[in-house]
């Protein structure tokens, strides 16, 4: 009994009383977290929807399933959300998969919406028990930490190149972006660095007219039941390369990253509620709901509080945003339409600065593993895909297999931590 119960504790990763986080949680909602929950629900809301809604339309899917589909990441990724960071006190994000979103673009061209939705219960289920059998955990944990962290830097450096290219191509709105981010809070201590950049961002934007607005467009539509079909062809296309991406992809990045900060993200139950929030999802037209890398970040940031315990909040925040759009997916993709993506590119990018400083701290500050952590980083930022498995993934591989060949030395230390 005792052997199964230890077993039992070491898959199921041991949590906080959902009522007792919710019971500090007032006391960690400030400028702090609520700017860092509602840039990383607007980064999320703005170019990644826009990426579905291309996906649907190219796949020929009617509006209604487009809503749906919507509706679905949203909602499942938000309560994905509220429930991890209420349950590990830690800022953990879900949302969906952004380069799934991105394969699916070519995908659904061969398969009906039905037989799509039946890929993404599959690959569900895959995602599940990988998580349920504890093998997720025992991967995060042998993987060394410069690797890892090679590989965030090297995923998320597109969001520190992407300040500078969407201010050469908004140079009025990403300056007053900027101006935002730091002299604002060189006036008041009470407006974070994020938020302020936000304010004047926003202010920018509609002085600028950068804001198109369709009133024809803004009509409540309600999600539907999509019925799933299984398919041979659609589970080898679909379901294996969408399991690797929400691991690897995903998952990976947010634990990475909540490493870096100091958590210790309980990568078992992550990768389950990832598997569930898929299988959900797929009954709406959804690819999956799971764990999210990039607002992951955000919300792990230091610009979400000085007080690192209190991160969390900025993820519930985040969640119930996340929720609300889905709700109003009908309303919120003509919104979405009108936003310049130029903004949200500099504040997401403003926003992951200690996260990206960290993370390459991390990779190259020891002399371990320092040939595997190179390759790792610079094959994430190729952002190249091989049988359709992604450049993060592909990463740490590479990483780890150049390390075990030529500085299999390193391995014998105590480098690697869950």
């Amino acid at each position: 009994m005792e052997i199964k119960q230890n077993k039992k504790e070491s898959i199921f990763e041991k949590g906080y009383k959902i009522s007792e986080s919710l019971k500090e949680l007032p006391k960690h909602i400030n400028g702090s977290t609520i700017s860092a929950g509602a840039v990383a629900a607007i980064f999320g809301c703005t170019g990644p929807a826009l990426l579905v809604i291309k996906a649907a339309s190219d796949g020929g899917l009617t509006n209604v399933q487009s809503i749906s589909w919507l509706f679905s990441i949203y909602f499942i990724g938000g309560l994905v959300s509220i429930f991890l960071a209420l349950k590990y006190k830690q800022p953990i994000c879900g949302a969906f998969n952004i380069p799934a979103a991105v394969m699916l673009v070519t995908v659904l061209k061969n398969f009906n919406i039905y037989q799509a939705s039946g890929a993404y219960f599959i690959a569900g289920i895959i995602v599940f028990l990988l998580g349920i059998s504890g093998l997720i955990g025992k991967i995060m944990r042998w993987l060394p930490l410069p690797i890892v962290m090679a590989m965030i830097a090297g995923a998320m450096i597109k969001f520190g190149t992407g300040i500078i290219t969407s201010t050469q191509s908004m140079p009025v709105v990403g300056l007053l972006t900027l101006a935002g981010f730091f002299i604002i809070p060189k006036i008041t201590k009470k407006v974070p660095p994020v938020l302020g950049a936000l304010i004047l961002g926003i202010i920018a934007v509609a002085v600028t007219g950068s804001l198109h607005f369709e009133a024809e467009s803004f009509k409540f539509i309600a999600p539907q039941i999509i019925v799933p079909q299984f398919s041979l062809g659609a589970t080898l296309s679909v379901s294996i390369p969408l399991a690797v991406l929400i691991i690897g992809s995903e998952n990976a990045q947010a634990a990475g990253v909540l490493i870096s900060q100091q958590y210790k993200p309980p990568v078992n139950v992550m990768t389950m509620v990832s598997g569930i929030g898929s299988m959900i999802t797929s009954f709406f037209g959804g690819h999956n709901a799971n764990v999210a890398g990039p607002m992951t970040a955000i919300c792990a940031s230091e610009e979400a509080g000085a007080d690192k315990e209190g991160r969390y909040a900025a993820s519930v925040i985040n969640g119930i945003l996340f929720i609300v759009f889905g709700l109003i997916a009908s309303l919120a993709m003509a919104f979405v339409s009108a936003l310049p993506s130029a903004l949200t590119s500099i504040i997401a990018g403003l926003a992951m600065i200690n996260v990206l400083y960290s993370s390459f701290k991390d990779a190259f500050s020891t002399n371990k593993f320092k040939y595997g952590s190179f390759f790792s980083l610079v094959i994430a930022m190729s952002n190249i895909t091989v049988f359709k498995i992604s450049a993060p993934l592909l990463a740490l591989i590479g990483g780890v297999i150049i390390s075990l060949l030529v500085e299999n030395k390193d391995f014998n230390h105590k480098t690697v931590k869950a």
